[in-house]
């Protein structure tokens, strides 16, 4: 598929594309004889992965370590599985952290509406 499908079908600008390419995120594509480049499945795969990874905030230096791993092989399963866990872990920090965050300001939502309502109630 052309670089605008894939685009469109990965949720990755071309732009963004363009870029992994170059810093090694995503392999080298093929090209077809135009030059232009002819992604798979397989590439599709992968760059939704990346989105996603991205989605998550992995910092690119993680990602990039990732995806050189990846482009080892087998042999770098339980090497990949660690800093998935890692940043998993990171994540359910932040989560933890968001969680609290929010009931702060719910609670001050509500000391506005209460405090709302009483000035309603004088007037």
């Amino acid at each position: 598929m052309k670089i605008s499908d894939f685009s469109i079908r990965s949720g990755l600008s071309i732009d963004t594309l363009r870029y992994y390419e170059r810093i090694g995120l995503l392999p080298r594509t093929a090209r077809d004889g135009g030059g232009r480049r002819s992604y798979g499945p397989d590439d599709l795969a992968w760059a939704r992965f990346l989105g996603k990874l991205q989605a998550m905030d992995m910092p690119i230096r993680e990602r990039l370590a990732y995806s050189r791993l990846r482009s080892e092989g087998d042999a770098t399963l339980g090497a990949r599985r660690a800093m998935l866990e890692a940043h998993r872990a990171a994540l359910v920090a932040r989560q933890d952290e968001l969680h609290g965050l929010i009931a702060a300001l719910d609670g001050k939502i509500t000391h506005y509406r209460e405090r709302e309502t009483q000035s309603g109630d004088s007037q």
